[in-house]
């Protein structure tokens, strides 16, 4: 639940911002009559990204069990990539983004508007799919699930209420710090999220895994990727599965009390790259931020 009411949060708060940024522009230049066309974009984004959710969730019934888990393995892994981008993405421009956003408007003022429509459709929609896979991946063969769905729904609000809150004035809030440590978090959910892909692709019979008799005739190493052999760890007996401890850390740093060698390595293998290069890509945004603020302040003493 703490790993979709985050995602929740983090998208619901982008998409919030993202309409509260458009609106203002668009009274503050004279054009209310655009606000229902950014309405209008926004509804069908939100349509979309239900309906994705829906197909997501009922779709697979009619496909084998085999097939669920290829899908379900791929899809996880997409949402991975999406949401890898996503915070990188907004770590960088989350100082830009209102002038972004305005420039984007200004470019489909003209005309009858539908192209106001498409920016509120892509800037909207791009947060709601996000959020859909990932919510879907997360909470997906999970028996409380409901508790995942209901995070991600109280996330959403809390986001719509705290974007309400800032654009009123009523609050502040240091996006950029926001959204830079929700992306530290995001990230190692994120890895959770590539294991249970790994672990779906193993039960759908892609690569070897626990479900899976090693070819005859193969040696040591391969025969160590298959079959029991391929578990790192089996410790349902001391952290039961379906316990409170077992869905915390699951939801959290994506551990299960059973996994095999190849989730363990996929985990790592997603965990330290991305997260040093967030490392990195924060300190030098830090760092130009800092030179920027000093130029400024220096600036007018000098003159």
């Amino acid at each position: 639940m703490l790993g979709t009411l985050l995602i929740g949060l983090r998208e619901g708060l982008e998409a919030s911002l993202v309409v509260a940024i458009l609106l203002t522009y668009v009274h503050r230049i004279g054009r209310r009559d655009v606000a229902r066309m950014i309405w209008l974009g926004v509804a069908i984004a939100i349509a979309v990204s239900l309906g994705v959710g829906a197909i997501l969730t009922f779709g697979a019934y009619g496909l084998s069990t085999q097939a669920q888990e290829i899908i379900g393995g791929s899809l996880s892994l997409v949402a991975v990539a999406m949401v890898t981008w996503m915070v990188f993405w907004m770590l960088r421009v989350s100082q830009t983004l209102s002038h972004q956003l305005e420039g984007e408007v200004d470019a489909h003022l003209d005309g009858a508007g539908w192209g106001v429509v498409l920016v509120a459709f892509l800037a909207v929609g791009r947060e709601g799919l996000e959020t859909a896979l990932f919510v879907w991946s997360t909470t997906r063969g999970d028996a409380n699930w409901f508790l995942g769905f209901s995070g991600a729904v109280i996330g959403i609000v809390v986001a719509a209420g705290l974007a309400w809150g800032i654009t009123r004035g009523l609050m502040r809030l240091d996006l950029p710090t926001f959204f830079r440590w929700t992306g530290y978090v995001l990230i190692v959910v994120a890895a959770g999220v590539v294991a249970y892909a790994v672990h779906d692709l193993m039960e759908g019979g892609i690569i070897p895994g626990p479900f899976m008799a090693a070819p005859d005739g193969a040696g040591p190493f391969v025969q160590s990727w298959f079959g029991d052999n391929a578990w790192a760890f089996r410790v349902g007996e001391t952290i039961p599965p379906d316990g409170f401890l077992a869905a915390l850390l699951k939801g959290t740093i994506g551990f299960t009390p059973e996994m095999t060698k190849l989730e363990l390595i996929a985990w790592a293998a997603y965990l330290i790259p991305t997260m040093t290069c967030f490392i990195r890509l924060d300190r030098a945004n830090r760092k130009r931020s800092r030179a920027a603020r000093e130029a400024s302040e220096t600036a007018p003493a000098a003159a």
